[in-house]
């Protein structure tokens, strides 16, 4: 009897595993014994790290895109009719066009989405980059800026954790070669009690920051957004002023999963070592869609679909498991327009940022680069 592989999610993880697969499972896709689908939601797939550039003219937009079905396998269907119900007793998935398809083995990747409309103002008084809209009005609104209070706001859970360290380190860096430093001032908020989720990353952004004058507010969960007074406020009962705000919106999950009733929030409950959602045998979760508590970034995704391949392969070859993921997480960190660092750490060994060199900026515009080898999985 075939197996069927269902991977639902056209991003970068369900793409990376849908390329994986077919590499290790050519042979048995050409007999008839393995297929493999994919049900995504557009015919584009967008370089999402590319985003934090765009605001500073630091990349072109054609250069974040690709068609979808150019750098997905030419072996696996892939269809644009996103998942609408998810039965993981049934082994079927629902699709909005009313189409049902069954599976052996499901992917989950439906990735996570912004929800800026969660805090009140926040989508008429802010600017993120996380989505294209988005980081166009961002990169206006920094060409019309002359100086003034800018906040970086931080809310919690989002994806990239390091990308809120890296646009205020790169705000201050375009800023200052703007001349606008000398009247512009920096303040970044955190909901928790330091600068980062991760301890040693927030021991070393805090001296970073002191050294550029960065102002920091811990224990700031957002309340609400003033876009008239131009006031941001917590929960804590602090408010302050800005001229330009940029936020980090909250995240939350695909709709799906909370249809499903899959996870509260959109984050489906998954194994940390077996990337299976708690309770099934035959359901993976892969990048943002876990509740697990580490970082939600494209080298996350690329890790743990390198170990679902793995897995997947194993299980319709030799009908066993193969490998357990670590918890292995590799993410550069731009420090201004010209300088970088990284972070590297698993389950068991903590990060440790090095000092930022030009070096590891330009290895980092490298790694941008070779992201379509990585959608493709030949890295």
């Amino acid at each position: 009897m075939a197996k069927n592989v269902l991977i639902v999610g056209g991003g970068l993880s369900g793409t990376i595993v849908a390329n994986g697969l077919c590499r290790q499972l050519g042979n048995e896709m050409r007999n008839n014994e393995v297929s493999i689908t994919m049900l995504g939601a557009t015919d584009t797939h967008m370089y999402q790290p590319g985003l934090l550039y765009l605001p500073f003219g630091r990349i072109r937009e054609s250069e974040l895109f690709r068609d979808q079905r150019k750098v997905l396998d030419r072996r696996v269907p892939y269809h644009i009719d996103p998942a609408k119900q998810i039965d993981v007793e049934g082994n079927q998935v629902v699709t909005e066009s009313g189409k049902t398809y069954s599976y052996d083995y499901l992917v989950i990747a439906t990735g996570s989405r912004i929800r800026p409309e969660n805090v009140p103002g926040m989508e008429e008084g802010a600017h993120w980059f996380y989505d294209l809209e988005g980081a166009r009005k961002m990169r206006d609104a920094l060409e019309a800026f002359e100086g003034g209070k800018i906040v970086v706001n931080v809310n919690a859970p989002h994806k990239c954790p390091v990308a809120p360290l890296e646009i205020t380190f790169m705000l201050h860096d375009y800023l200052s070669g703007r001349g606008l430093m000398d009247k512009t001032e920096i303040t970044y908020t955190y909901p928790i009690g330091r600068l980062h989720a991760l301890e040693p990353v927030a021991m070393w952004t805090q001296p970073e920051f002191d050294k550029y004058g960065i102002k920091y507010e811990t224990f700031f969960n957002t309340k609400e957004v003033d876009p008239a007074a131009k006031t941001i406020s917590s929960e804590e009962e602090v408010t302050l002023p800005y001229d330009l705000l940029v936020t980090i919106p909250p995240h939350s999950g695909a709709q799906v999963i909370e249809d499903s009733d899959l996870g509260a929030g959109g984050w489906v409950p998954t194994g940390r070592e077996s990337l299976l959602r708690e309770g099934s045998e035959n359901v993976f979760v892969v990048g943002d869609t876990t509740n697990i508590p580490i970082s939600k970034a494209g080298s996350t995704a690329h890790f743990e679909a390198d170990t679902i391949i793995d897995n997947i392969a194993s299980l319709c070859t030799e009908g066993r498991w193969a490998r357990n993921y670590d918890g292995k997480v590799f993410c550069f960190i731009e420090t201004g327009m010209s300088t970088g660092t990284y972070v590297w750490f698993n389950y068991t060994t903590p990060p440790n940022p090095g000092p930022p060199s030009q070096m590891l900026h330009w290895f980092k515009l490298a790694y941008n680069r070779m992201y379509w080898l990585s959608a493709r999985g030949l890295l």
